[in-house]
């Protein structure tokens, strides 16, 4: 087999294969043998007739080759796509334009390919990323959240205030009258609005044996009215921040110990999560360089797809349907598909970005470089680095792995030559981000406080 191929307009690559007479042959004793098996002719076992028989069958020996050409050209062009090294982004249009009775088979095939896009200015980029110092307000606030561990509830006779607790019995009732929600000695915080921002309105000002109506509509439901009785109200009294104190609450003997080790481990939590937002602060600096009209639909909708796929494979696992996924999540199908198109389009932007920056700076995937990926996802599998290789070779995707190689490095290119600054604009030392602070304690804050944030 033999392949060229040549650019066309739209971002489109013409392949042209010829493909010998001894490859149809090959292809077409496939399909006698796998014709042989399925079909079932009186007088011949399974797999023992012949190809002649099989022929008269189909309606002559045309058909038989028409039949072969229809397995066989897909396989055909995916060889081709291996040799040109093109890179389609959507499925082909072939037509045959010789040899479909006989002889070498000639055929062309129109596919678009993965567009090239110019990132001018990718080398002078700026990433912004929080702040790495801890301020004596931080300290202050770390501390304020232990004091408020160990803080004491004292009843009040005074109006109640936002942030009081109190003690309510509550029955809530729907626009037929039927009661929907019930409570006796509830404790509540004033302004928590974990039940309705219309009670938050109401507490403040009241008094412990006071009745209030208070009706409204909790997020996601029906309108609900609750009778409220204030049984009593309490204030948090925090503790002073002694050294008595900071015994009792860690493992100093002082508070001029403990709020050190705070700014130590504060300190080391802001640069994991400096080093976890640089990454993708560069991303985001980098997609900034890309007119959105550059991104091809169908690159898009391929991502979309994927993501899909993947979310199904996940509630599938957890046992959960999309319309119940939906649901806990407070989301429409057009929502959902609406975020997860969002995303495709990021990604999808990060994907040309980078190929770009690839380019710009001729980064080449070394043989060494391949073998020890290979040798890291036969790992994985449990399989020989010889076996995946055969496996990524025969399915055309060596040079997929080699992509995501070249993009890796690209990444790093990045991350190693943007300029980096906090929220404020002031420029922040990159050394500061390489400091040995990878401890489970350090990663595990940096990740925790992540997900609250997604929260």
């Amino acid at each position: 087999m033999r392949a060229t191929s040549e650019t066309v307009e739209n971002n489109k690559v013409k392949l042209s294969i010829i493909v010998d007479e001894a490859d149809i042959e090959t292809a077409l004793t496939s399909v006698v043998k796998t014709l042989g098996h399925q079909v079932r002719i009186p007088g011949f076992r399974p797999g023992k007739v012949p190809r002649k028989v099989l022929e008269a069958r189909m309606g002559g020996a045309g058909a038989l080759r028409a039949e072969a050409l229809r397995e066989s050209l897909p396989d055909f062009y995916a060889e081709a796509v291996i040799t040109t090294e093109i890179d389609p982004i959507s499925q082909p249009e072939i037509e045959i334009t010789d040899g479909e009775e006989s002889g070498p088979v000639t055929f062309e095939a129109i596919v678009e390919v993965r567009p090239e896009i110019s990132v001018a200015g990718y080398n002078g980029l700026t990433a912004t990323i929080p702040a790495l110092e801890v301020s004596d307000v931080d300290i202050d606030a770390q501390i304020d959240r232990m004091r408020d561990n160990d803080g004491e509830l004292v009843a009040v006779e005074r109006a109640i205030l936002s942030g009081d607790y109190v003690t309510l019995d509550l029955t809530g009732t729907d626009e037929e009258g039927e009661t929907v929600a019930q409570a006796d000695d509830y404790l509540y915080q004033v302004g928590s609005g974990t039940i309705l921002p219309e009670l938050d309105d109401a507490l403040p000002g009241a008094r412990p044996g006071q009745d209030l109506t208070v009706t409204g509509t909790p997020e996601g439901g029906t309108p609900v009215t609750f009778a409220v009785t204030i049984k009593d109200a309490k204030e948090k009294v925090l503790p002073d921040v002694t050294d008595e104190w900071a015994a009792e609450a860690s493992e100093f003997a002082t508070v001029a110990e403990l709020r050190a080790d705070l700014a130590d481990r504060m300190g080391r939590v802001r640069v994991v999560q400096g080093q976890m937002a640089l990454r993708e602060a560069s991303l985001s600096a980098l997609i900034e360089l890309i007119d959105d009209n550059e991104i091809p639909e169908v690159m898009v909708d391929a991502e979309v797809q994927e993501r899909i796929h993947d979310l199904g494979h996940r509630l599938e696992a957890q046992k959960l349907s999309i319309e119940q996924f939906l649901q806990a999540t407070g989301q429409t199908g057009d929502d959902l598909i609406g975020a997860l198109r969002a995303e495709a389009f990021r990604a999808v932007k990060v994907d040309l970005g980078l190929r770009a920056v690839v380019l710009a700076e001729q980064i080449e995937v070394t043989d060494e470089q391949l073998a020890e990926e290979i040798g890291r996802m036969a790992e994985q599998y449990s399989q020989t680095p010889a076996a995946i290789r055969q496996q990524l070779d025969q399915a055309g995707r060596t040079i997929e792995v080699k992509h995501a190689l070249a993009k890796s490095t690209a990444a790093n290119w990045l991350v190693e030559n943007i300029t980096i600054v906090d929220e404020q604009g002031k420029a922040i030392d990159r050394s500061l981000l390489t400091a040995n602070v990878a401890d489970e304690e350090a990663i595990e804050a940096a990740e925790a406080a992540e997900e609250e944030e997604a929260d």
